[in-house]
């Protein structure tokens, strides 16, 4: 971060209200609590939004002494935490997914960063690099969002409702998250892209940290990838058009994701035409190069065979992205094909 002219700080730290929501939080839910017991102050507002649910998480979430709001049935993410936020009564809200733990300066780190920057509107952190499920899948899908955030550009054009800050008043203002979006999806990225239309600033503090407990399948996130973040991501993108080179959306993940299927049909081709073969080790090649340091980072983290483990699901990340961006482009030009025109409204209007 780098102070702006107008930047000073304050001599009043913000007061910081917790936003959970959970739904079957499970065991995750409970060490998420036991984490705020550890490292949260008495004075500190923490506020629970239960959305509806078939286990014990309302029980858990009333024993912690949180303020504990009940929804019957589920209405999704969006809905409970914007349930939350109007129930809070501090300057900041501090949204925690119930399937993360936060560590024990997490929410100092928050604090100051609110109370450094006046002009601060929200601010995102990052899972940190010791995930909670030890199985290869969730280690690499939760050091590669680690990877992905401390690499991305400070300057955020996105929110993340897993471990994201935000004005209560902004909050408010903008309208809170989209309850349109009844699972887990793109409520977060929707609510970053109003917030900068809107001209507000959000950033990356990459040292507000938090620890993922998820522990990831090759069906559930394949799912999670595909229907609930990439196809609903492509409409807003286009909507938006919001092409920012920044995190997921970087340059050199564009290029890998045409190489992606560049090799895809150079090694299709080599059942027809065996020189395709070639072609297929040079693109193989160029994706290694262009995403060493990815690589290198796993390497660092957790040995050579973890490392090399990870790239057929990273290249298998940039085919399904690809996948979807094109079917997420046609179904988005298709229902704006669909929409009525202006002046057929008009002619409408004064029928």
């Amino acid at each position: 971060m780098t102070l702006t002219n107008s930047d000073v700080r304050s001599s009043i730290e913000p007061a910081i209200s917790i936003v959970i929501p959970v739904h079957n939080g499970g065991e995750s839910f409970r060490e998420c609590l036991s984490s705020l017991t550890k490292f949260v102050p008495n004075s500190i507002e923490v506020v629970i939004v239960v959305d509806g649910g078939t286990d014990d998480s309302w029980r858990l979430a009333e024993e912690s002494g949180a303020k504990v709001i009940k929804f019957p049935t589920a209405g999704g993410p969006a809905r409970a935490r914007n349930a939350g936020a109007k129930a809070t009564q501090g300057d900041i809200l501090f949204f925690v997914d119930a399937d993360v733990t936060i560590g024990a300066d997490t929410l100092s780190q928050v604090a100051i960063a609110f109370q450094t920057y006046p002009n601060l509107a929200a601010l995102i952190g990052s899972y940190d690099d010791a995930p909670g499920a030890t199985n290869f899948l969730s280690q690499y899908k939760n050091l590669f969002h680690h990877y992905t955030h401390q690499t991305g550009c400070e300057e955020a054009s996105t929110f993340w409702g897993a471990c994201g800050a935000i004005r209560r008043d902004v909050f408010l203002e903008i309208g809170g998250f989209d309850e349109a979006y009844r699972y887990p999806s793109i409520e977060d990225i929707e609510l970053g892209y109003r917030l900068k239309r809107a001209g507000h600033q959000i950033w990356l503090c990459k040292n507000v940290q938090v620890k993922h407990l998820k522990c990831w399948r090759p069906v559930s996130l394949l799912k999670a990838e595909f229907f609930y973040r990439a196809l609903p991501w492509t409409e807003l993108l286009w909507r938006d058009r919001q092409f920012v080179n920044d995190l997921n959306l970087k340059t050199s993940s564009r290029v890998s994701l045409v190489l992606t299927y560049g090799l895809l049909v150079a090694l299709a081709a080599s059942f027809w035409w065996l020189p395709a073969l070639g072609l297929a080790g040079i693109l193989s090649l160029s994706l290694l190069l262009l995403n060493f340091s990815v690589y290198q980072f796993f390497q660092h983290k957790r040995g050579l065979w973890f490392a090399v483990r990870t790239v057929p699901w990273h290249w298998l990340y940039f085919l399904y992205s690809g996948l979807a961006f094109a079917i997420g482009t046609i179904r988005y030009h298709i229902r704006q094909y669909r929409l009525p025109k202006p002046s057929s409204l008009k002619s409408k209007a004064s029928v």
